[in-house]
């Protein structure tokens, strides 16, 4: 891929994804629980949903981060029970990469296994805090694959953030924007997202205590 015009939409998605931070209009909350906020607003993108998550971790940001990373050497797949396996297909520079993310089934098996290709923008800001930006692309050297949906993931990502006078915690929000393709009851996606959502930040909590502990 071209690195001008990677770099270009990398910086468009950073740009989407700070304006679904900072927008605070439209969400309805869908899930709470062990102090996880799930909230969805119709998407812009497609014929579904964003999806917005929030919550307090126990670990330093760098700690959340190193288990959330989309990049060479993350952990995502050693603890996300939602990634059964994640891959760099191409790294542009030390921040900006295209990876390929595959899924197992979920739902009772409703949902098959599916993969995802994604540009994917890291950034740091003043404040301390790490966010990943990705979406959709194409590359050659990544078709479907037998086995596996295509899906499209639609402007998504993370915000690690220091909590201030608290540096052990991190607040982390994450949006999710994603169309499973395939043929799906719609009741089966909405009522997936907001429930694997809240297991991340569960399943994240456990994994930043077993590896940096």
């Amino acid at each position: 891929m071209d690195p001008a015009l990677a770099a270009q939409m990398g910086e468009a998605v950073a740009e989407k994804m700070l304006q679904y931070r900072r927008d605070k209009s439209g969400w309805k909350i869908c899930r709470e629980a062990n102090g996880v906020s799930v909230s969805w607003r119709p998407s812009m993108e497609f014929p579904g949903n964003l999806y917005r998550g929030e919550g307090i971790v126990n670990g330093t940001p760098e700690k959340v981060w190193g288990c959330v990373k989309p990049l060479a050497g993350t952990l995502r797949d050693q603890w996300d029970e939602n990634v059964s396996s994640f891959e760099i297909i191409e790294s542009i520079t030390d921040t900006l990469c295209i990876s390929r993310t595959a899924t197992p089934s979920a739902a009772m098996k409703l949902i098959s296994p599916r993969d995802f290709v994604d540009l994917v923008l890291v950034k740091k800001y003043e404040d301390g805090t790490l966010s990943s930006n990705a979406v959709n692309v194409e590359h050659r050297s990544c078709p479907p694959r037998p086995g596996y949906v295509r899906g499209f993931n639609h402007p998504c990502g993370c915000f690690c953030e220091p909590l201030p006078g608290e540096p052990g915690r991190t607040h982390l929000v994450t949006f999710f924007q994603t169309d499973l393709s395939g043929y799906l009851p719609r009741s089966v996606v909405d009522s997936f997202f907001p429930r694997s959502m809240a297991g991340f930040y569960a399943n994240l909590e456990k994994a930043v205590k077993k590896f940096y502990s």
